[in-house]
């Protein structure tokens, strides 16, 4: 048979005894066309088929026998009583999986949340998927800032600011609402004279409770950024530039945020 695809016993049996729907059947026959070993178990079983009706058509007509009927109902009731205790054992056996699911479930070590790491990774991810965005790198332009940072405070539930950058050359696309996989973020987009752009992510701290406000530098997929919290919120400033530039940006983002 030519490609990958190989009927099976089983749909060549089906097919011979007319099992199949219509489409089943066009699919078989055409599989069937380029296969010389198929054709020829058809043939075989069609020929098994005739000789077993050749065999017993004969008496399917005749009446049963009193005995045959009496033995018939002996076994039903013997079949009814070994599929009882079957299902009894099944059902059993599937309790006893779940309940070692469970069990399992409570002796296997939860991951520990870490919020530093999932922060880092998810304005990373934000930061790669939206910077090359050329019609739609933001949801709210910056000619609407003060609707972007109402929308963004009220669904963050802390007073987020889109900190002012025009002192190191970078101004305001705009922004948008982002998820983070623990609650709702803000991203803001900035971009200098010749083209290059900055983010700044935004999202409320763990717990929602004011942290320290020292600086971290990271680095993932050739993104670099440093971040802070402050005041509830955690901020990052992120950018495919060097480490002093960017803590130039990130200083001046945090007097913006704190005057």
């Amino acid at each position: 048979m030519t490609g990958s695809v190989r009927l099976t016993e089983g749909q060549l049996h089906a097919y011979v005894d007319g099992l199949l729907t219509d489409e089943e059947r066009a699919h078989i026959e055409a599989l069937l066309s380029a296969d010389a070993e198929a054709q020829a178990m058809v043939g075989a079983y069609r020929a098994q088929n005739q000789a077993l009706h050749s065999l017993f058509d004969g008496v399917m007509g005749e009446p049963r026998p009193a005995a045959m009927d009496a033995a018939l109902v002996r076994r039903r009731g013997l079949v009814l009583a070994i599929a009882m205790r079957s299902a009894a054992a099944i059902m059993l056996i599937a309790l006893g999986g779940v309940a070692g699911w469970t069990l399992r479930g409570a002796t296997q070590p939860v991951p520990q949340y870490n919020f530093t790491e999932a922060f880092v990774r998810y304005a990373t991810s934000a930061h790669l998927v939206y910077l090359p965005e050329v019609r739609h790198p933001v949801e709210v332009p910056a000619k609407e800032e003060a609707h972007l940072v109402a929308w963004l405070s009220k669904r963050l539930g802390q007073q987020v600011q889109a900190p002012n950058l025009t002192g190191v050359g970078f101004n305001l696309v705009g922004g948008r609402l982002l998820p983070s996989g623990y609650g709702p973020a803000a991203q803001f987009m900035y971009e200098n004279e010749s083209g290059q752009r900055l983010t700044i992510y935004v999202r409320a701290s763990e717990n929602n409770t004011p942290t320290e406000t020292a600086f971290r530098f990271a680095h993932q997929k050739g993104v670099s950024m440093f971040y802070w919290m402050d005041q509830a919120l955690a901020y990052a400033v992120i950018g495919q530039v060097d480490r002093e530039r960017l803590h130039q940006v990130a200083n001046v983002a945090y007097q913006t945020i704190n005057p």
